[in-house]
Order: C-alpha cells, then structure tokens, then sequence
C-alpha cells in the first residue's frame, strides 16, 4: 500500500494524495514507478533467496491504455521477473467506459501471464452479460460488504452471492478488509478462499514485509 513519507508533515495516506494525483496527470508516472519498483524488488528478493509471492498493483484508470501492456511487458522483461508474479487491479467503472478495448488490452496481459482481478466488486456498475466475457481472474469483495457480514443479513446474502457467482464463472475471490475472527469464519464458512485484511497484517515497511514472508514460510532472519 503506497504511502508518501513527506519530509514536512510526515505520512500521507492515499486518500488524500492519489485523489490529487489522479487530477493532475501525476499518477501516471506514479503508476510506473510502482509497477518498475514491484517487479525490481520481487526479483531481488527471489535473488537472494527469500520465497517470493504474486504482488498485486492497482491501476488507475488514466494508466489503463492501449500502451500498457507493453510497458508491462518491458517492465517484466527488464527485471526478469516472471509474469506469475504479478497481478494488476482493476474497477468495474474503469472497465465498463471502454468495454470491447478493455477485453482486447485484458487479452494482451492473459497472452503476457499477468493475472487480473477486478477490485471493489459490487459497488460499481458492471453488466452480468459483460462478465463472463471479461478474462479476469479474481473477484475481490467490496469490504464495504465485508464489514457487515456478521451483523446484516444483506451484506451476508451479497458476500454470499458473489462467492457463489465466482466460482461458477471458475474465479478466484478474496474478500477485502478483513479484521475480525467472526469475519473470517463467515467467509471460510460460504467458500471464500482468500482474504486481505488487518486480521491477516496491517501494511508493512519494506524490510518488515520481507520478515514477515521469512516468518510465514520457516526461514531463520
């Protein structure tokens, strides 16, 4: 999760700073900065031995443009970094603007190996008949619905419901915002097979991502 450290004023969190970059064109080479930093970092990692995991970037929808993936591709390419290991995320709003060229650029990252999941599902205004012609991989649950899950019957029957639709389109779900055991046991309960979230870890500093993926898979710091 993408921080800015301001020397005056200390951390800014991306509610408050994306918004602007999204306005003034900024979050354009924000954006592949991020997708350059990503991939360098993962291949360093595998580098030096540490066990590397698929790393998700969101993509603003001033990035997402016929030129994109063949940034990806040479971003990819330049760090050697395998395609498996990379996911990009996606809204339904920024699909739906362009649907017939956002299926041609989703096909060109399928043909590349990069996953794509499509974010913040539920609270936008995509079209059922759509999705089954977009190739995504991932469905990933609004946590606006997550919150609600062990005390609204609606927000149960919703998350319910999207679990149920992904896995017969044979996608992947993850649930976001996941901070409470209750949650949890609901979502493992109705089939959700992975979730993001404070339960699992609040965001990390660089190093102390790299302990905590030591830790999580038995290797000594």
């Amino acid at each position: 999760l993408l921080r800015w450290n301001h020397a005056g004023i200390g951390m800014v969190p991306p509610a408050t700073f994306i918004p602007v970059a999204e306005e003034t064109g900024l979050i354009i080479p924000i954006g592949q900065w991020i997708l350059e930093t990503v991939c360098a970092r993962n291949k360093q990692w595998e580098r030096a031995g540490i066990p590397i995991v698929k790393l998700a970037v969101n993509i603003s929808a001033k990035q997402f443009r016929p030129t994109l993936p063949r940034l990806v591709a040479e971003i990819l390419a330049r760090h050697e970094l395998d395609a498996g290991f990379l996911e990009l995320e996606i809204t339904e709003s920024m699909i739906m603007q362009n649907v017939e060229g956002v299926i041609s650029m989703m096909g060109d990252f399928q043909k590349l190996g990069v996953d794509l999941s499509l974010d913040d599902f539920g609270t936008g205004y995509s079209s059922l008949s759509y999705l089954k012609r977009f190739p995504i991989d991932r469905l990933k649950i609004d946590q606006s619905f997550v919150r609600g899950v062990t005390q609204d019957a609606d927000d149960e029957a919703i998350t319910r419901a999207i679990i149920s639709l992904s896995k017969n389109l044979g996608l992947r779900v993850i649930a976001e915002g996941v901070e409470t055991e209750a949650q949890l046991a609901f979502l493992r309960s109705a089939g959700c097979e992975e979730i993001q979230g404070y339960l699992y870890s609040r965001p990390l500093s660089e190093d102390a991502f790299v302990e905590f993926l030591q830790s999580r898979n038995g290797q000594a710091m």
